[in-house]
């Protein structure tokens, strides 16, 4: 048999020659195979590689419209499946990418703009959430963090004296497991620190003294180097937290007492909570990005901050965070050809009366 036939089932292609060369980070790995498995595989899985036309694909595409609310994650997953067509491409078992044929018309990206909170919303989170977890809300409002940054800070990575704070590692989940890993890029990085925050950081160090956590390195089993860190952040039972229990059973509650939610329902179960993703922990680092820009902080050493990229990436998100965009050219204009700029022009012109 030829080891090129295109008539190799989609999902036996996957199996056999796609997942097996996938790499990339745990997180991104197992992203990947979900998409495959929930979204890919019980659609078109059965169908021969070379059988799939742009008409199976039409009909696809109008099928995750149908059942996946999030237009980006319709984009991810069929990000996803043109991978593994372009790789059964390059493998010659297909002539072309049937996902680039131009009827098949991917939903368009979101333009869904990145929301800031009002200062006074954030600060009275920061007020009613417990006093072990407040630090979590002033290092996600005054230095940008990422919620699994802060889970991973460690009293090593603080520089009082400098005025920084090093981005080193994050808390991740797998499947329930927890490990530590570099932050998202890969890239650790410097971050501002201001002196309230740093006060802050001391009263909870007082108050909740650093705990020593060991996980694995890079990924949650099989052949991850176990490392120890001492965490500033940890559970009563001096554990790593992990991130979707403490949106559950310390997040919501805070947005609820703080009047952002409506209390959980009666009878309703502890992770039952009517809070949309907007209001996530993740709004405090737009929170902190806006108030940046607003300030008339750099966009270039705000993307440092934040760990962007690059400062376009840091513009896409936050560009409407800029009010004086356009103002600040259009007032130099008018100092230099109104004014004083005017009159000092007219009076070296070589046809005013001075001149």
């Amino acid at each position: 048999m030829d080891p090129r036939d295109g008539s190799i089932t989609l999902a036996d292609y996957i199996a056999k020659h796609w997942a097996p060369g996938t790499g990339g980070a745990p997180r991104t790995q197992a992203n990947r195979e979900r998409r495959t498995r929930l979204h890919i595989i019980p659609h078109l899985g059965q169908l021969p590689l070379r059988s799939i036309t742009a008409s199976d694909l039409r009909a696809y595409i109008a099928k995750l419209d149908a059942t996946v609310d999030s237009v980006d994650y319709q984009r991810g997953i069929l990000s996803e499946l043109s991978g593994i067509l372009e790789a059964a491409v390059d493998d010659k078992r297909l002539v072309r990418n049937p996902l680039r044929a131009k009827s098949v018309r991917w939903p368009k990206a979101s333009q869904e703009r990145r929301e800031a909170w009002p200062l006074e919303r954030a600060l009275r989170v920061r007020d009613v959430i417990s006093p072990r977890n407040r630090i979590a809300v002033v290092l996600g409002l005054g230095c940008g963090l990422r919620q699994g940054e802060v889970f991973g800070l460690s009293p090593e990575d603080l520089d009082y004296a400098r005025g920084v704070l090093h981005v080193r590692r994050q808390v991740q989940a797998i499947h329930g497991r927890l490990y530590f890993a570099l932050p998202k890029g890969a890239k650790t990085r410097m971050v501002d620190m201001p002196p309230s925050v740093a006060e802050e950081l001391k009263r909870h160090v007082e108050a909740f003294p650093p705990v020593e956590v060991e996980l694995p390195w890079g990924k949650p089993v099989g052949g991850g180097q176990r490392r120890k860190f001492s965490l500033l952040l940890t559970t009563r039972f001096g554990n790593a937290i992990a991130v979707n229990t403490w949106n559950t059973y310390t997040w919501k509650p805070a947005l609820a007492k703080a009047g952002i939610i409506p209390p959980r329902p009666k009878g309703a179960k502890q992770w039952q909570w009517a809070a949309a993703r907007k209001d996530g922990f993740h709004v405090l680092r737009h929170t902190y990005a806006s108030i940046m820009l607003e300030a008339g902080e750099s966009v270039v050493t705000l993307a440092r901050w934040l760990g962007h990229s690059s400062p376009a990436v840091t513009l896409g998100y936050y560009a409407h965070f800029m009010p004086e965009a356009g103002t600040k050219g259009r007032t130099a204009i008018d100092r230099l050809l109104g004014g004083e700029g005017h009159e000092r022009a007219s009076r070296n012109s070589p046809d005013s009366p001075q001149g």
